[in-house]
C-alpha cells in the first residue's frame, strides 16, 4: 500500500502542476483578447495595422480562434487539478450528511463503477477524435483562421488523462483510509480533499459516541 500511496502522489503532482500551468495560460489569453478589442473598435488602429506586412498574423479571425483555443487548454488542464482540489461541482444532498467513512465509500464506489471506465472510453475516443483531424490536416473553417486544429484537438488526450490519473491517486488514497493499516489511513487522510464541510466541522468538535475507528483516528490528528 505504501508503494500505491507514493504512486498516487506523482500522479497528484503531475495533475496539479498542469493545472497550476493552465492558470499562466490566462495571461496571454487576456492580452490576446485586450489587443484584439482595441484594434477592432479604434479605427485608425485598424486601419493602420491592415497595412502592415506581417497583418496576416494577427487578423481578427485568428486573434478570435485563440481565443477559443486559449480557452479550451485552460479548461482541459484544469480538469484534474480541480477534482484533487475537490474545486468542481458537487451535488451533495444525501452524500453531505454520511460520515466520513460514509463519504468515502460513496466516493469509492462512485469512481470505480462510473469515473474510471468513463475515462478510460472517451480517453479512447480522444484519441479516435484526434487521429481523424490529424487524416483530414483538419484547419479553421474560416479561411483567414488558425490552421492545423488537430494540435488545440490533442488537450483532449491530454486533459482526460490528466483526470485520469488525478481520479486515480485519489481512489487509491481512498482505499487506504478504507481498507489499509492505520499509518496508511492518516496518510491518505492528510492527502484528501473530498469530504464536506460539515463534516470535518464536526471532527473539530470531537467524534460522538459510536463511531468507527477512522472516525477517531481523524479527529485526534484534527
Amino acid at each position: 500500500m505504501e508503494s500505491l500511496l507514493k504512486l498516487a502522489g506523482v500522479f497528484d503532482r503531475i495533475a496539479k502542476f498542469m493545472g497550476k500551468l493552465a492558470g499562466f495560460v490566462v495571461l496571454p489569453l487576456i492580452a490576446i483578447i485586450m489587443f484584439d478589442v482595441i484594434t477592432r473598435k479604434i479605427d485608425f488602429l485598424r486601419i493602420g495595422m491592415s497595412q502592415l506586412s506581417w497583418y496576416w498574423l494577427i487578423e481578427p479571425i485568428k486573434l478570435q480562434d485563440m481565443q477559443w483555443h486559449l480557452h479550451a487548454v485552460i479548461l482541459l488542464l484544469s480538469f484534474g487539478y480541480a477534482y484533487l482540489m475537490n474545486a468542481h461541482v458537487r451535488v451533495d444532498i444525501f452524500r453531505e450528511g454520511l460520515s466520513q467513512r460514509g463519504q468515502a465509500w460513496v466516493e469509492f464506489w462512485g469512481l470505480l463503477i462510473m469515473a474510471i471506465p468513463y475515462l478510460l472510453l472517451i480517453t479512447y475516443f480522444a484519441f479516435v477524435f484526434v487521429s481523424i483531424s490529424i487524416s483530414q490536416g483538419e484547419g479553421s473553417e474560416s479561411l483567414t483562421g488558425i490552421p492545423m486544429r488537430y494540435i488545440i484537438k490533442s488537450f483532449t488526450i491530454i486533459g482526460f488523462l490528466l483526470m485520469l490519473i488525478a481520479v486515480l491517486a485519489t481512489f487509491i488514497r481512498i482505499c487506504a483510509v478504507l481498507f489499509g493499516s492505520p499509518q496508511n489511513r492518516e496518510m491518505a487522510l492528510g492527502q484528501l480533499n473530498i469530504f464536506t464541510d460539515e463534516v470535518e466541522a464536526l471532527l473539530e468538535e470531537g467524534p460522538p459516541p459510536g463511531a468507527d475507528e477512522l472516525y477517531i483516528h481523524t479527529a485526534e490528528k484534527d
